[in-house]
């Protein structure tokens, strides 16, 4: 067969052993020059020697680094390299084999094909945002990188990653993810007292502490009540701040401000009279003036403090009835002294017989509680001089005074009438027959009462019932 191939001018193969060849080494790549691996290759030769099968090493010895050659010889046994033998190439763990997995011994003396084994490697994994790993062998088989978060971040998806024999990681590139909400401390909570004469206290703190557990980065901070410097009104009052991360993630606190008024006992109004008081009437720098009612004086301190030791300062007044002096030198005198006091009720009859006059004082004399809450002082002027009587309940007045009054009132004797006068001095309804003493009410209550005479009459509605 030999001289046939010789005698045709066919291609004579040579089959010898080369020494290794480096491969190309790419930065990054994971593969690296290995300087003693077997390349196998075949060569055409124009010309080749006599061909021996029964030569053990026709082919040189075939080596594989990081791996194993397992060979078959048609001379069997020992011979691993003779003219015709083929070789099985595989590569230990660890490694993947580049080129032929199986060669055979030609006539020129070369192996049929070149391959090396490569170590196996997978690409380096990229670094995670928030986040790192830690590898047991680098990016070799079967490493296993580990994930971590960093502090306020959660590891979603595959906590580890081994690197395969294909090259490739196992499971999926897992992220970090903030869940972790931020941190807040609110001031502490604090009481404060009102001010002197009010009823409120202006309160001020400092922002709370905030800090995000993750990136540090807080978007924003929402107040829930008044804020810093404002008055808060007596009673517990909640502040709440929550703040909110990139993530959105929240956490809230609060703290109680509490205002305190420091308050006096209630003062009770004196009898036959009533108070009038600032801010709220009992608390801390409150003053309250004692008023009588009309046809009562005030014997002692007119108004009175509530003072920081939740006390009153002096000690109250009475309301005594009103003295009225008959012995003045003129009608004048004696109206100044019912001035914005009380209102007057002047009745004239011709004689004490008069009819007219007897049905009118009778029904006065039964109605005393409610011309008095009205604040009505009757006089009578009767009969005809030198025998005319002028009195103020058991009062006399002189035949001066009483002169006087029916010329300034423009009373005639010669018949029943009546004027009632407000606490102005002011003529404002006049009478020519007798009333019941409700007209008289209905019109004072209608027309002639204060504001503060209002809210005493609605007080004392049934006093009289």
């Amino acid at each position: 067969m030999a001289s046939q191939l010789t005698q045709s001018g066919a291609l004579s193969l040579l089959l010898f052993l080369t020494p290794a060849v480096t491969p190309t080494w790419y930065a990054g790549s994971g593969y690296y020059p290995d300087e003693s691996y077997n390349e196998v290759y075949a060569e055409e030769v124009p010309q080749g020697p006599a061909l021996d099968y029964r030569a053990p090493r026709w082919c040189y010895t075939l080596n594989i680094q990081d791996g194993e050659a397992t060979c078959y010889s048609p001379r069997g046994g020992t011979y691993h390299s003779s003219l015709g033998t083929r070789c099985e190439l595989s590569c230990d763990r660890g490694f993947r084999l580049i080129g032929r997995r199986s060669v055979q011994c030609l006539p020129s003396r070369r192996w049929s094909g070149t391959a090396y084994c490569r170590q196996v490697r997978c690409h380096a994994l990229p670094f995670i945002t928030s986040g790192t790993y830690t590898c047991t062998n680098g990016v070799l088989l079967d490493s296993r990188c580990d994930y971590s978060c960093s502090s306020g971040y959660y590891l979603e998806g595959d906590r580890s990653r081994i690197c395969m024999e294909d090259g490739r990681w196992s499971g999926g590139e897992p992220v970090c993810v903030d869940i972790d909400p931020p941190k807040i401390r609110c001031p502490h909570s604090r009481e404060k007292m009102a001010e002197p004469e009010k009823l409120t206290a202006r309160v001020y703190w400092d922002p709370p502490l905030v800090k995000d557990s993750a990136d540090g980065t807080i978007t924003r901070v929402t107040l829930r009540g008044p804020e810093p410097g404002s008055h808060f009104p007596e009673g517990e009052h909640v502040i709440r701040y929550t703040a909110y991360d990139r993530a959105y993630n929240r956490a809230s606190c609060k703290f109680i401000v509490k205002v305190q008024v420091r308050r006096c006992p209630t003062l009770k109004p004196p009898q036959h009279g009533y108070l009038t008081c600032t801010s709220a009437g009992d608390n801390y720098g409150a003053t309250c003036e004692y008023h009588c009612d009309g046809g009562y004086e005030r014997q002692g301190t007119p108004s009175r403090v509530c003072q920081s030791s939740r006390q009153w300062s002096g000690s109250p007044p009475v309301c005594a009835p009103m003295k009225i002096n008959v012995n003045v030198n003129s009608a004048a005198g004696l109206l100044d002294q019912f001035y914005e006091k009380r209102r007057l009720l002047i009745v004239s009859a011709p004689d004490p017989s008069n009819r007219y006059y007897k049905m009118q004082i009778s029904m006065l004399q039964q109605s005393t509680c409610g011309l008095d809450l009205r604040h009505v002082t009757i006089i009578e002027l009767v009969g005809q001089p030198p025998q005319e009587v002028g009195r103020i309940r058991e009062q006399q007045l002189s035949a001066n005074i009483i002169e006087e009054l029916r010329q300034f009132q423009h009373l005639t004797r010669s018949y029943f009438n009546m004027v009632l006068i407000d606490k102005q001095g002011i003529d404002r309804e006049r009478y020519m027959e007798p009333v019941t003493p409700e007209e008289i009410f209905t019109f004072i209550d209608d027309y002639l009462l204060s504001n503060q005479e209002l809210i005493q009459r609605r007080e004392q509605r049934d006093m009289c019932e």
